[in-house]
């Protein structure tokens, strides 16, 4: 069983959605659980970040994570629209 641990800026990401919205989130965490690899790596900056793109209420959403250890913690880093999100994720 892999351990899901979210950043204080997820956490209050998440508080902002709606409960539709929150539904599709827990589905796309789910599936990055299940498939750790599923998200796209990254370079340069966000080098061993992983970005996952779903559907939330229709709309393309961006969902950044970390896999530390052998598929042993899910570290959820970011969650949003595609405007801004790397500059965001980098800081």
């Amino acid at each position: 069983m892999i351990e899901i641990l979210q950043t204080p800026s997820f956490s209050r990401d998440i508080k902002k959605l709606h409960s539709n919205q929150k539904k599709d989130l827990d589905f796309a965490i789910r599936k990055i659980a299940d498939q750790p690899d599923i998200g796209q790596l990254k370079k340069g900056d966000l080098a061993g970040t992983r970005v996952y793109k779903f559907q939330m209420v229709n709309q393309l959403t961006l969902l950044a994570y970390r896999v530390i250890g052998n598929n042993v913690q899910l570290i959820l880093l970011a969650v949003g629209l595609h405007e801004n999100f790397y500059r965001d994720l980098k800081k």
